[in-house]
């Protein structure tokens, strides 16, 4: 099952605003969820339903899968300390 990742708007706005060598990490690491959309080390986000998030450094990646739509939404990109706010 290959899924289809997008980033939301806001995303796509936060990651401009990330050093250039640290988005490359990110942008690749989003890249992988296309074959596992829960790969080993992501997490269920605690009182959100169909809310995930996985790290790539001192970032976060957050999104949602809709497997009906074989679709991973990256909802929201910051550092570690910001994105859950």
């Amino acid at each position: 099952m290959t899924l289809k990742v997008e980033l939301s708007r806001a995303a796509e706005k936060q990651l401009e605003n990330i050093p250039a060598s640290d988005q490359k990490k990110i942008v690749k690491k989003a890249e992988k969820l296309t074959d596992n959309p829960f790969p080993s080390g992501h997490e269920k986000l605690k009182g959100e339903d169909h809310l995930y998030r996985i790290r790539q450094g001192d970032y976060r990646i957050l999104y949602s899968v809709f497997e009906k739509k074989l679709l991973v939404l990256v909802v929201k990109i910051g550092h570690r300390r910001e994105v859950y706010r």
